[in-house]
This record gives structure tokens, C-alpha cells and sequence, in this order.
């Protein structure tokens, strides 16, 4: 009776820390939902509110990296003189946990067609982009980015030499 008891009581521990993990990335998949929804909106008071203090973006070339005033302050940029809309076709996300490591903890990987459409018609472009959030606290503190910005620039005739 008692070996019963202990193994009933080790694996209620089991299913409520399984249910705090899908509830996490539950949480992590709605707030990286709200932030691309931000970026639809071209909304960029939202992204600082969802964006931590600490924040730092990467990419998309290597050397490429931003911190969260630089970040807001280009999205303003870019909504008043560069951007008439961006579309999310076909977005996915996936959460994925890394336990070791330099970047160990929670991540949202989303990957999607954009759709860019430029104001006063300097035209549209469409390319492949995935960009990968780290979550704390219900904050996105880290965040990879990877396209071809060759292939945009190239759907609006710039030429490469």
C-alpha cells in the first residue's frame, strides 16, 4: 500500500511539471504570436512592450546585432519611411528547450514567407525568414534572424556586382 502511494504521489509530481512545461510553451508560442502580429500591425509600442529591457537581436548577417532602444527606434524608422505593410503567409512556430550551454533556456522558432510591400509603390518583395526568440519571464530577451537580404534586394531591381 505504501509503494502505491509513493508511486502515485512521484507521478502526480511527473504530470503537474509536465503541465507547467506545456503551459510555458503555451505562454512562449502566444507571446511570439503577438509579437509577429505586431509586426503585421507595423505596431511598434507593442513590440517594446514585449521586448526586454536587456534585449538583443542578432542577424541576419553575422556581424549584425541590435539592442532593444536601436530596435524600436528602427521599427519607427521603418513604419513611417520604409514599410506600407508586412505579411506573415504561411508562418509556423515550434518551442524548442536548450538545457546547456550559452543559450540555454526557452526558445519559439518561427519560420515564414514575408510578404514586404514598400511605400510610395518602391515595390514588394516576398523571401524566406526564420527568426528565433528566447523567452524569460514572459519577455523576449534574445532573438536570431536569417534571410537572403541579397534575394530582397534583388526583387527590387538592385543589381549585384
Amino acid at each position: 500500500m505504501k509503494k502505491s502511494i509513493l508511486i502515485l504521489f512521484i507521478l502526480s509530481i511527473f504530470i503537474v511539471g509536465c503541465d507547467d512545461t506545456a503551459k510555458n510553451r503555451k505562454a512562449n508560442l502566444d507571446l511570439v504570436e503577438k509579437y509577429v502580429q505586431s509586426v503585421e500591425d507595423l505596431d511598434y509600442g507593442v513590440m517594446e512592450s514585449i521586448l526586454d529591457d536587456s534585449y538583443v537581436g542578432y542577424g541576419p548577417s553575422i556581424n549584425d546585432s541590435i539592442n532593444k532602444e536601436d530596435a524600436i527606434a528602427n521599427w519607427k524608422d521603418n513604419v513611417e519611411y520604409l514599410y506600407e505593410s508586412i505579411k506573415y503567409e504561411k508562418s509556423r512556430n515550434a518551442t524548442v528547450i536548450v538545457d546547456s550551454g550559452e543559450n540555454e533556456g526557452e526558445w519559439v522558432s518561427n519560420w515564414a514567407q514575408l510578404n514586404i510591400k514598400y511605400i510610395a509603390n518602391q515595390g514588394e518583395v516576398t523571401i524566406w525568414a526564420n527568426t528565433i526568440y528566447q523567452i524569460k519571464n514572459g519577455k523576449i530577451t534574445k532573438s536570431y534572424s536569417f534571410y537572403n537580404e541579397a534575394d530582397a534586394l534583388e526583387q527590387l531591381d538592385f543589381t549585384m556586382k
